[in-house]
């Protein structure tokens, strides 16, 4: 007598959050080990100014060109699939980075490793978010995107404050180079642990395509659920300027605190920048939920956050005391962390499972894109004028991505004012 066997129980929306939490953790721990160290390591490395900000650059690029094939590796073959490639690519490439610090190593060879490093991430962005919100649909989860989105803030603060502080306390005691192999182990163990507790729930991937046709397939789609959708569109066009621009400040914090402080050698002050902002994103975790109930409309939030950051920044340029640097650094901080729950949530509530890591993946890829012409061009500025001359440029190039938001907000979508999880935006 044959029995089939039972259909394996979907999990709870609790247990969906928990992995997706850990995973979080994991990554974050790993990124952030550097975090408060990478200029100084790259400038240790013999770069100037303008190369380890273009090494930077050649990172984002690396993003901007694989942001799309990846994204489509996420919604053919699978989000758990695309995660798993992200950890073992990024831990070869964290590796090969430590090598060419060793070695001294000429510029082109940092901006192909940078390029490769950059293609780790890209399988990271878009996928994870993705298998989160159709997890959460197929198990029943009952709540608003920008609660789980916030505790989410909240882990990866904690997760940046432990791994930026670490790192640059064993750089302090070790070298520059040590914190950049825990990284690589770190992500080693999230290979292992993604093995065992990720499952794509609610997304079917579609393999009926060879490679080539589905990355047109796909890319035609999320054009259309993209850059076709206005409001979408509208958000997209203000990561260039956000995203990109904050790229380039995280990391000019650690060497521009350094000049503040007065010591170009206390790595562990260069740690503090990073541990400011993971401290700021706890913050930002805890109040964004709160923040969002004080707004009927998302896209005001989004409004609140880029004016805000835009005036930090240009104080940031024009003081010189540390201490009030400090301030202004963790009030941009908490101003980005409100802003990234509710941004997600608006963006996720706009587009259709189908398509839903690559479309997040062309947002990352704007992003990825700004920070490609923004970098090189501040830390150029950096170099004639000095670290305050960059933020204040930063804070006058962020300021752009406001009427972008307010275009996407006279469009009055639905998310805009939603609540809880909603339907899929094709149904």
């Amino acid at each position: 007598m044959s029995m089939t066997r039972p259909a394996p129980s979907l999990p709870t929306p609790r247990r969906v959050q928990g992995t997706y939490y850990t995973l979080l953790l994991g990554n974050t721990l790993a990124a952030s080990f550097i975090w408060g160290i990478n200029t100084l390591f790259l400038l240790d490395a013999g770069l100037s100014n303008l190369e380890a900000f273009s090494a930077n650059a050649f990172f984002t690029a690396g993003m901007l060109i694989f942001e799309i094939p990846t994204g489509v590796v996420a919604d053919t073959v699978g989000r758990r699939a695309s995660y798993l490639l992200g950890t073992i690519t990024l831990a070869i490439t964290t590796v090969l980075y430590w090598m060419l610090w060793v070695w001294h190593s000429p510029f082109w060879a940092w901006a192909v490793v940078s390029v490769l490093l950059g293609l780790g991430f890209t399988f990271f962005s878009g996928a994870v978010d993705a298998w989160l919100v159709d997890a959460l649909k197929a198990t029943g989860y009952q709540g608003s995107l920008e609660t789980v989105f916030g505790r989410a803030q909240i882990v990866g603060g904690v997760a940046m404050l432990a791994g930026s502080v670490l790192g640059g306390v064993i750089a302090q005691l070790t070298n520059l180079g040590v914190p950049f192999l825990i990284r690589g182990g770190i992500l080693l163990v999230m290979f292992v642990v993604a093995a065992l507790l990720m499952r794509d729930l609610g997304f079917q991937p579609d393999r009926s395509e060879g490679p080539i046709r589905a990355t047109r397939t796909v890319l035609r789609a999320s054009i259309r659920y993209g850059l076709g959708d206005p409001p979408v569109r509208w958000l997209m066009l203000t990561s260039p300027f956000t995203a990109g621009v904050g790229i380039y400040v995280f990391y000019a914090m650690q060497p521009y605190l350094l000049e503040l402080w007065g010591d170009e050698e206390a790595y562990s002050i260069a740690g503090l920048a990073a541990a400011l902002l993971s401290g700021a994103s706890i913050v930002g975790g805890l109040l964004a939920p709160r923040v969002r109930k004080l707004f009927r409309r998302r896209t005001s939030v989004i409004l609140l956050a880029a004016v805000s950051s835009a005036i930090v920044l240009i104080g940031l340029g024009l003081v010189r005391d540390f201490w009030f640097a400090v301030v202004l650094v963790a009030l941009w901080g908490i101003a980005s962390a409100i802003d990234d729950p509710v941004h997600r949530a608006y963006l996720n509530d706009m587009i259709p499972s189908k398509q839903r890591a690559t479309v997040l993946s062309f947002d990352s890829l704007m992003g990825s894109g700004g920070g490609v012409v923004f970098q090189p061009l501040l830390g150029r500025a950096a170099d004639v004028g000095g670290y305050a001359t960059s933020m204040l440029w930063s804070g006058v190039i962020s300021a752009v991505a406001v009427p972008f938001v307010l275009l996407s907000r006279a469009q009055r979508p639905p998310a805009d004012t939603a609540r809880e999880v909603t339907a899929d935006a094709e149904v």
